[in-house]
């Protein structure tokens, strides 16, 4: 068994992707703070970040608020190394997002260093950019200390992957409840394939970008019903802990509020028990009788869109729609595509499918999303 399995006291780690913001969209840094005191003092020690994350500010958000702060010793920090497919982008650029990481952070080295959101549509530039062995020279020269790779694809690769690379110490999956038998994610047989293999995980979305925390009427109703006290991201958060093989689970947190509401049932963790594991049956049941679009809101798709679509709240919308006949539609669509791209506006370049690690069907959910125009 890896020994990086069981050494975070706490087995929540603090998610970096989707910080508090001010009115100006930039990252409330006093309130990040507050919330890193509060998992720090319950003994968390995991953060997780990424050098795309909110365009670098997550990560220097992260020196502002705990590396500035606290001494070395008291957090083991990740980040990750983005090899996207851009114009402007090469194997020296890519590289460099190491260095620019380091002085953006200011931790002095990585605990855990990953390569970023590998899929089908990627993975060559990592392969011809010799990103693989990149990570284990600056390994050698003490500036990470265990590297692997967050993934977003089929088992079968995955399977390729560490079968190639045997000395990955980890790897990052997207697993909660919603996607454990979900083709499109395949949560369960990655897990799998990570144990058969010897690798610990780290898991990611356990909350489903949000989803799971405010999910479907249908299943609040259950979850509520069977505890009414309990968030319904209580529940998602862990059922994902309680998964063996794991390094940790990360939680994006936006507010103090979540903070502590993911403090209160994650410092005293306990597995969920068989008869909470039935209610989870129940939502999981409930969740594939809906027809809502599964989108994260992780922006990969937007990156590249030629006509400036902002897809995922538009996908926002229609889903909120579908949730309450009273949603105010019109209002909340024009707001989100003021000065941007519509749904009718796709041009059905596939850029987007290329980049979603949902696997998701974007052009035929931007056309059913056309109605929301009328």
């Amino acid at each position: 068994m890896s020994d990086l399995i069981g050494k975070n006291k706490l087995k929540l780690g603090f998610g970096l992707m989707r910080l508090p913001k001010n009115p100006d969209g930039s990252i409330d840094v006093p309130q990040t703070a507050q919330m890193a005191d509060k998992f720090i003092a319950a003994g968390g020690t995991y953060f997780d970040t990424a050098f795309v994350y909110d365009g670098g500010a997550s990560e220097a958000a992260f020196k502002a608020a705990v590396a500035d702060r606290y001494p070395r010793g008291a957090y083991t920090l990740a980040t990750k190394l983005n090899a996207p497919m851009a114009p402007d982008k090469n194997e020296q650029s890519a590289k460099q997002e190491f260095f620019t990481s380091l002085e953006r952070t200011g931790a002095g080295y990585f605990d855990y260093y990953l390569l970023h959101a590998i899929q089908r549509s990627n993975i060559h530039l990592y392969d011809d950019y010799g990103i693989w062995d990149f990570v284990k020279e600056q390994k050698e020269k003490g500036l990470i200390k265990h590297w692997g790779f967050s993934f977003h694809a089929d088992p079968d690769l995955l399977e390729e992957l560490l079968t190639g690379h045997p000395d990955a110490e980890f790897v990052q999956l997207q697993i909660n409840y919603a996607d454990w038998e979900n083709p499109g994610v395949a949560s369960r047989r990655n897990w799998e394939i990570c144990k058969k293999h010897g690798k610990p995980v780290i898991i990611m979305e356990p909350v489903k970008g949000g989803i799971l925390a405010e999910p479907i009427p249908t299943v609040k109703e259950i979850l509520k019903t069977a505890n009414p006290d309990a968030s319904c991201a209580s529940w998602a958060l862990r059922f994902a802990a309680g998964l063996d093989n794991l390094i940790t689970v990360l939680s994006g947190m936006s507010s103090l509020a979540q903070m502590e509401d993911n403090l209160s049932f994650m410092k005293d963790f306990q597995p969920l028990s068989e008869a909470e594991m039935e209610i989870i049956h129940q939502a999981q049941q409930a969740l594939d009788a809906d027809k809502s679009i599964p989108c994260t809101a992780c922006h990969y798709c937007t990156k590249g869109c030629p006509m400036g679509i902002p897809i995922p709240e538009i996908f926002n919308v229609e889903n909120r729609k579908k949730g309450s006949p009273h949603f105010r539609t019109v209002r909340e669509y024009t707001i989100v595509t003021q000065g941007k791209g519509k749904a009718s506006d796709c041009i059905q370049c596939g850029q987007c499918e290329s980049a979603c690690p949902q696997q998701l069907p974007i052009i035929k959910f931007l056309r059913e999303c056309r109605e929301l125009e009328e």
